[in-house]
């Protein structure tokens, strides 16, 4: 398995864990549409989270968040639209970014709340 996928694959667990441990119930962890995936999608005080995890082993190119490109958003807007229609959820939809940078034997995971809106 490459070490990207590693990397990436961690700092989902992580983000998991310290969102459950916020309150949040996890209800889909790498959900697919087509050829769209939504890290996590986690429910917390009747609000609909959809989660984008970037992890990161060094932040020397810039912290995880700044990867999340306006394409990137764009695309977890309409895979949000597509898990909504079919489960018919009618809640308020949060778009949030976990980014986590993970440093040798310790992590640190920074949670954006409403990190973007869909448009």
């Amino acid at each position: 398995m490459a070490d990207f996928h590693n990397t990436g694959k961690t700092g989902e667990g992580l983000t998991v864990a310290y969102l459950k441990e916020k309150g949040y119930r996890i209800l889909e962890t790498n959900w697919q549409s087509n050829q769209q995936e939504i890290d996590i999608i986690a429910e917390k005080e009747g609000i609909l989270a959809v989660v984008e995890v970037k992890t990161r082993r060094s932040a020397r190119f810039g912290d995880p968040e700044t990867f999340v490109t306006r394409q990137k958003q764009k695309m977890l807007v309409k895979a949000a639209n597509h898990y909504i229609a079919l489960r018919g959820i009618n809640k308020n939809v949060r778009f949030d970014i976990v980014s986590v940078l993970l440093q040798h034997d310790r992590h640190e995971l920074h949670h954006i709340k409403d990190a973007f809106y869909a448009w």
